[in-house]
């Protein structure tokens, strides 16, 4: 989004027309963690070094009713082509 501050008034422009960037297709995924909660938060710390998602972007670990066993959930956005 571009910002016209010719005027002084911050309100967002349309980009112009010769540098129009593409647009692409998103989707939602959801990635489930199940497993000790050691495991699920050493694996959501191996995602975040791979730079797939923030440790704070995953639910709170979910108890699943097993024992020594929880969930987290992620939901992210990801581009299609």
């Amino acid at each position: 989004m571009f910002i016209d501050n010719s005027q002084g008034t911050g309100v967002p422009t349309d980009p112009p027309a010769s540098g129009a960037l593409p647009e692409y297709q998103y989707e939602d995924v959801r990635l489930m963690l199940l497993g000790s909660l050691t495991s699920v938060q050493n694996t959501i710390a191996l995602l975040f070094k791979l730079n797939y998602a923030e440790p704070n972007d995953w639910s709170r670990p979910l108890a699943t009713g097993r024992p020594n066993e929880v969930m987290a959930i992620l939901t992210k956005r990801v581009r299609v082509d």
